[in-house]
């Protein structure tokens, strides 16, 4: 083992320190087993040591209003926090928890060439904006009410306002359906042919018992409930300009990318899934 595999960086910064204890696994891991055996029950038994003492020095810490909140500051530093964590003497921040929900759908987002990032946490709203491939998706509204909403809801009961922001994307082929309708209840139903849906206009229909409208702009279309988020009153016959219809009955405004209410933010269409074969429009409807 070289000098330079054995001296520590001596960083400070979280990302060094661990990068040191890295560093040591990937040499332990060239050990025969007895060895990296011996060297794992040492790292349990330093681990014990570490976390009983730091165990009963919060304890202690508890029973002093003043100390406790200097334990708290002190908590906010990032290589406290680290340790304190790893005993499990910290319950995970709610940036953590949030996070971790995130890494949960990540890999289904990846599979389609996106990805969605944490734009502020500010309890209880947390605001999130899709990128890549994700990012003005024609599914993009499906995919955040059937797959990020619900991972955050269900590891942070205390976020109840999740909003998804508007990205910089245009629009996505019609060939990408949410990652999240795969798995989703029902089957995909015929609706129409494609060139049958006004350019930059919409086309109600009723499909398997519910209204819907259909927008097409370019290659690119979506499938929402014929209903605006007010009062579910009808929507097709609104005005549509630059993508944006006005709900004829009281004059909300939605974009038909994404059916985000430009009027209301904390509301926004119905989305359903949809895609293009052949020419032929499939929907498949959301519950």
């Amino acid at each position: 083992m070289s000098a330079e595999e054995s001296e520590p960086t001596r960083r400070e910064d979280l990302a060094g320190l661990l990068g040191d204890i890295e560093s040591l696994e990937r040499i332990f891991a060239g050990w025969e087993l007895d060895h990296r055996q011996a060297a794992e029950a040492y790292r349990r038994a330093i681990e014990a040591l570490h976390g009983e003492a730091l165990g009963r020095l919060i304890r202690t810490l508890k029973t002093d209003p003043a100390a406790l909140a200097a334990m708290k500051a002190a908590a906010c530093d990032e290589v406290v926090y680290a340790v304190l964590r790893r005993h499990g003497l910290l319950k995970p921040s709610l940036n953590e928890r949030v996070e971790t929900a995130l890494q949960h759908i990540r890999p289904m987002l990846a599979a389609h060439g996106g990805d969605v990032e944490i734009v502020r946490i500010d309890p209880p709203r947390v605001e999130l904006r899709f990128t890549g491939a994700c990012d003005g998706c024609a599914a993009s509204a499906l995919t955040f009410q059937a797959g990020v909403r619900k991972a955050i809801q269900e590891a942070c009961p205390e976020i109840t306002n999740i909003v998804h922001l508007k990205g910089l994307g245009g629009d996505a082929g019609t060939h990408f359906v949410s990652p999240f309708t795969r798995a989703a209840p029902g089957r995909w139903i015929p609706a129409c042919a494609l060139h049958e849906v006004p350019e930059n206009g919409l086309r109600a229909l009723d499909i398997g018992g519910q209204k819907v409208v259909l927008f097409r702009r370019g290659p690119a279309i979506t499938c929402f409930q014929n209903a605006c988020a007010h009062l579910g009153l009808e929507i097709d016959a609104g005005v549509v300009e630059d993508g944006v219809v006005t709900c004829p009955h009281h004059g909300f405004r939605y974009d038909l990318a994404s059916g985000e209410c430009l009027t209301t933010p904390e509301v926004r269409l119905h989305a359903h899934a949809v895609r293009v074969i052949d020419g032929r429009v499939d929907v498949r409807i959301a519950a």
